[in-house]
């Protein structure tokens, strides 16, 4: 909305001026897909090449491609987290020392606004333990490409 007093104009918050001087009202249009950033954790290498290759690179054709940060230990996923900007956390159940599940239960406990978690259990029975992690969903092995995709884009999206 554009208001002209004395010679100066002012337009509402969120407008701008076009080249002519007239207001121009924001617009809704989606912005360019930005890409989804993803922090991986498991003690386990083989594991995170797993996962990393039954996603793929990119959620959809044509999106951007997926932003990967693998982490091997406890204290750098919490680090990681900590630090902010990401759109999911994917934890390994089975890791050694420290789980995915203790893990995700701590993470969302200690994370104000915490990202979305996906669990990675060791078997289909142990959805209930997922649960009680706070995960936002759980995903067992052995791996099957076409959930693992669901999973993740369901929770990012």
């Amino acid at each position: 909305m554009t208001s002209t007093t004395s010679g100066t104009t002012t337009t509402s918050p969120g407008s701008a001026l076009s080249a002519q001087g007239t207001a121009v009202e924001p617009t809704t249009a989606p912005r360019e897909a930005r890409a989804p950033r993803i922090l991986l954790y498991s003690d386990d290498a083989t594991v995170r090449e797993q996962v990393r290759m039954a996603v793929g690179r990119r959620v959809r054709v044509g999106a951007p491609d997926i932003v990967w940060k693998e982490v091997a230990t406890a204290p750098a996923v919490v680090a990681a987290a900590d630090a902010g900007g990401w759109d999911l956390l994917v934890l390994d159940g089975e890791a050694d020392k420290a789980g995915g599940m203790g893990l995700s239960r701590q993470l969302k406990n200690e994370i104000y606004e915490c990202p979305p978690v996906l669990v990675l259990t060791g078997r289909p029975q142990d959805g209930w333990l997922a649960s009680w992690s706070l995960a936002d969903d759980a995903v067992p092995r052995p791996f099957d490409a076409i959930e693992l995709q669901r999973a993740i884009v369901s929770l990012i999206e």
